[in-house]
């Protein structure tokens, strides 16, 4: 078969693929602590379940609008408004199956050949993927030496960013870092966005799960409205991964134009679960305040764990994701560090930093530091 240029552009998901080893191992009997997947291990909350279950009942297994149905895309534009983001309407919405998909259609519809588009390094592994399926250019602006702070990072942000670049994403809280940019930084996106004109995604994906810090949306922020594309989802802040549910909130053109590649690729998001969602945004604050607790908890005694063996990392404000500092081959290290201590991470190579394993702390308090003893154990720290 003759493959399309496009596919062949872009590599298997890297995070997937330590996923996929990992339960090759276990399959073969294999005691393996997963620290790589991006998933909470949290279930559903009870309430989101039964409302699931009472739209199957009530039979809600039909087609929806392409766009969605009007109960989410009033809880939605409620739960935007909440954010300061008072300028979304309902025809300002898609839902899709996901945010992947959300990101997806977006970058298609706004990226041609040959078009610049700039990532903040370490980047979620499937942005660059998307791009180059959609034929455009990769400019990388490289956090790392500022702890993954972007703040600092501004003057190399205004180096890459030019009346040439068409759209620029920013992740904040971000994965795999963790990071929630400080107002200053996205003040300083703001300004090179306007001043050269650049769509800007912003990706909230992780948006509720934030410890010492508040994040703000982009498109609060004066003359963003019009240049911002709020992307966000349910999977992680509801621990909702294989529902499939997230959404676009953006200008009503932009809207036009996803909204065919939406309709004639996924056609709409999956009736039930639309319904679980309306229940997932409005009465779940507990449940997730319950996880993010967790989560924090979590991350403080990781730190304290590689503190005890002389690793320092950078403390993350937001999301489950850590990374690590480790050998100048980060593959090589991954690879050893799950076939030795049978522990999966994923190389911060694969997030354009390499020298770094991205370890997830959404696993128990028992499982992370039984992970850290084995790593220690073969010699990884």
């Amino acid at each position: 078969m003759d493959f399309a240029d496009r596919v062949q552009r872009v590599e298997p998901s890297a995070t997937l693929a330590i996923s996929n080893l990992a339960s090759e191992l276990e399959a073969e009997g294999a005691d393996v602590v997963d620290l790589s997947v991006g998933e909470p291990d949290f279930p559903t909350p009870e309430n989101v379940v039964e409302a699931g279950k009472a739209a199957l009942d009530a039979g809600h297994t039909g087609y929806t609008s392409s766009n969605g149905i009007p109960e989410l895309k009033d809880a939605i534009v409620e739960k935007l408004h909440g954010d300061g983001l008072d300028f979304y309407g309902e025809d300002n919405i898609i839902v899709t199956p996901g945010a992947k998909q959300a990101l997806y259609e977006t970058i298609q519809s706004l990226i041609d050949d040959g078009d610049e588009v700039v990532l903040l390094d370490p980047a979620w592994v499937s942005y660059e993927a998307m791009v180059k399926m959609a034929g455009g250019e990769l400019t990388r602006v490289d956090t790392s030496e500022y702890d993954f702070d972007l703040e600092p990072a501004l003057d190399d942000l205004e180096a890459a960013v030019s009346d040439e670049t068409e759209l620029l994403v920013v992740n904040s809280p971000g994965n795999p870092t963790g990071s929630v940019y400080s107002d200053e930084a996205i003040e300083g996106v703001r300004d090179l966005a306007v001043e050269h004109d650049v769509t800007v995604i912003s990706d909230e994906i992780y948006k509720e799960i934030t410890y010492d810090a508040e994040p703000t949306s982009l498109g609060t922020l004066e003359g963003m409205a019009e240049r911002t594309v709020t992307i966000n989802g349910f999977s992680k802040a509801y621990s909702m991964t294989g529902w499939r549910l997230g959404y676009i909130a953006a200008p009503e053109e932009l809207i036009d134009q996803a909204g065919k590649l939406h309709s004639h690729s996924v056609s709409c998001a999956v009736n039930f679960v639309q319904h679980a969602g309306v229940e997932a945004l409005e009465n779940t604050d507990d449940a997730v305040d319950e996880m993010v607790e967790a989560f924090q908890e979590r991350r403080d005694f990781l730190i304290d764990l590689l503190a005890e063996r002389g690793v320092d990392v950078a403390e993350p404000s937001g999301a489950f994701y850590m990374m690590v500092p480790v050998d100048d081959d980060d593959q090589a290290w991954c690879e050893g560090a799950i076939e030795d201590a049978h522990v999966a991470t994923v190389p911060g190579s694969a997030f354009g930093t390499p020298g770094y394993a991205r370890i997830s702390y959404a696993n128990s308090k028992e499982r992370i530091e039984e992970a850290v003893e084995r790593l220690d154990d073969e010699g990884y720290f």
